[in-house]
């Protein structure tokens, strides 16, 4: 009697049916690549509003406005809403100061009964998602909410929900 090596036709397609069920389980949770390209992308659009205020806050203190609640400042010919010497949280004013060339939406003023936003807030989302409204859930939201300062002792805040990427 001879001995057989290898693996049997049966064995073979038990591991393949296996190795498939993993990948289809599996695959979605390590391959979001496009959630994770729009919550990056968040995160480059708050590293330039946060360089954009540090900009404008500098020229804020050379014009004397940076303890002033609302004023504003010449930047480039053009007059930026400041709050406390910080890009006032309006759509026209951050709009102003960023670049955003269609690819992200800036929305103003959508009270969130889920506590995400306010409508003092302004909202900053690609343009490929779905716009966040007043019952927009944690988990539905992919947006970066810009809150001007509240005085002349803190700073804008600035915070990303990329759970709906």
């Amino acid at each position: 009697m001879q001995k057989s090596k290898g693996f049997t036709l049966v064995e073979l397609v038990i591991v393949i049916v296996i190795l498939g069920i993993l990948a289809v389980t599996a695959a979605p949770k390590f391959l979001n690549l496009a959630g994770d390209a729009k919550e990056g992308t968040l995160t480059a659009v708050e590293a330039s509003l946060k360089s954009a205020n540090a900009v404008i806050y500098s020229k804020s203190i050379l014009q004397g406005v940076q303890k002033t609640p609302s004023a504003n400042v010449n930047e480039s010919g053009e007059k930026i809403a400041v709050v406390y010497g910080y890009v006032a949280a309006t759509q026209a004013a951050v709009e102003d100061v960023l670049d955003l060339d269609g690819n992200f939406t800036v929305l103003q003023g959508v009270a969130n009964s889920n506590s995400l936003f306010e409508a003092a807030d302004v909202l900053i989302y690609p343009a490929t998602s779905t716009a966040p409204t007043t019952s927009t859930t944690e988990a539905e939201a992919c947006v970066l909410v810009y809150t001007a300062a509240a005085d002349a002792t803190s700073k804008p805040t600035y915070v990303i929900n990329g759970n709906g990427c």
